[in-house]
């Protein structure tokens, strides 16, 4: 029986955060525009909940910026092309789960990023899910060009919003983190969005949050595969709902370099500077499903993979990076959950870097 693989994009393949380094080197002081919007799209996603909002709404709520400091689709997709990052061994590994089971990339994001991957990593752009965009086609006024730069001056003059982790409602955070998110409220679903620019928050369509767990359902469904036939790689806020779907249908979730939302939702943590991880995974999972995996992953150790159906040519590979200790891989449990969080979001920002590590 061929399974199904399907992975997140940016941080289980690349290292990049695509828009958020497009944002730093289009737009003014665009680091931190995109970092307190980000943190303002968490707080929408996790704690308010607010009725119709994904998680990965940065990707649509920076465009307007972006329009406003002359961003075209040919500048996005020629920065894409030459600031690609892969993670070590990621063309190998794609072109192994390719081989082994039928394989989807699922990303929240822009097109323009995922089809220079794709070409670079040889993996076919049909079999992907990303947020769809042409910000050329959306008009942007003088006046509002003016408005909008304006208005990116505030936000980036604003505190960086603390989330806490035990945060309910908007009365769990501080009295400038409330006036802060207050008049972000304001700015983005207000001001803009009665702007004509404001129809690209309607006209684009994220895939982050519930958007992906519909795309991996939409593959199986084209597939006529089963959900416990999944194995879901995944690392941020946006892999939520996918790692939920997953993993309640018998799928195995893996969080690959995972901040806290990653890990506290995934089945297991991967902490490695090389995807072979996530091969080995993918390997024993499409030859044997959830159940021998997981015996595998919690006898992680040489020895153990000698005796087990991990190919073997994977093993001599993995045995060769990893001469002294292999990298880490745990299963997550009410125990560890914590600590591995903790562990695994230090990881990742060592891996992708500090500002793009903090990201939700």
């Amino acid at each position: 029986m061929k399974r199904v693989f399907i992975s997140d994009c940016e941080g289980p393949i690349s290292k990049n955060d695509n828009a958020f380094e497009a944002t730093a080197h289009f737009v003014p002081n665009g680091d931190k525009l995109f970092a307190l919007i980000s943190k303002y799209d968490d707080v929408l996603a996790d704690v308010v909940k607010r009725h119709g909002y994904s998680a990965g709404g940065t990707l649509k709520l920076i465009l307007p910026f972006l329009k406003a400091y002359g961003v075209t689709d040919k500048q996005l997709t020629e920065f894409s092309s030459k600031n690609l990052l892969f993670i070590a061994g990621s063309r190998d590994t794609m072109q192994h789960v390719q081989a082994i089971a039928d394989a989807f990339i699922v990303s929240t994001s822009y097109e323009h990023y995922i089809r220079a991957l794709c070409k670079a990593l040889e993996f076919p752009f049909e079999s992907t899910y990303c947020t769809r965009l042409s910000i050329d086609k959306h008009p942007l006024t003088a006046q509002e060009k003016s408005r909008l730069q304006k208005i990116a001056d505030e936000i980036v003059q604003m505190p960086m919003i603390t989330i806490s982790p035990t945060a309910k409602g908007i009365k769990d955070f501080s009295s400038a983190d409330q006036e802060t998110i207050s008049r972000l409220d304001d700015i983005f679903w207000n001001e803009i969005a009665n702007m004509r620019i404001g129809r690209i928050f309607s006209e684009v369509k994220t895939v982050g949050g519930e958007q992906k767990a519909e795309a991996i359902r939409d593959a199986v469904r084209k597939l006529r595969a089963q959900l416990e036939d999944v194995m879901y790689v995944g690392d941020s806020i946006t892999d939520v709902e996918a790692f939920k779907l997953v993993r309640d249908n018998g799928g195995l979730t893996v969080s690959f370099n995972g901040n806290h939302y990653a890990v506290k939702n995934a089945e297991v943590a991967v902490l490695s500077e090389n995807s072979i991880a996530t091969a080995i995974i993918a390997d024993v999972f499409c030859k044997l499903g959830k159940h021998e995996t997981l015996h595998v992953l919690e006898n992680w150790n040489r020895e153990s993979l000698r005796k087990s159906a991990v190919n073997p040519q994977l093993l001599d590979k993995l045995f060769t990076l990893y001469p002294a200790a292999l990298p880490k891989i745990q299963i997550v449990t009410t125990k560890n959950m914590e600590a591995l969080a903790k562990e695994s979001g230090e990881f990742r920002k060592k891996v992708r870097g500090e500002a793009i590590g903090r990201l939700g």
